[in-house]
């Protein structure tokens, strides 16, 4: 269980960094950097909701999916 909330916390960083740097550096259109920072947000919001889908599925014991197929 403490794989997946590592590997989120990496993205989610990667996500939110890489948004704020286009604020920092604006080299780049303000219409640009505001679809690229809107981006970064809802890949870190799906992320985190794909990371809480994945604790309630490890609590529940169904942690080898492909077995039922």
């Amino acid at each position: 269980m403490i794989a997946p909330i590592i590997i989120t916390i990496i993205f989610v960083s990667y996500f939110l960094i890489s948004g704020i740097s286009f604020f920092i550096y604006p080299e780049t259109s303000s219409a640009a950097t505001a679809l690229i920072s809107l981006i970064a947000l809802i890949l870190s919001g799906v992320m985190i909701s794909v990371l809480i889908s994945r604790i309630k599925e490890i609590r529940s014991g169904e942690e080898d999916d492909l077995s039922q197929y």
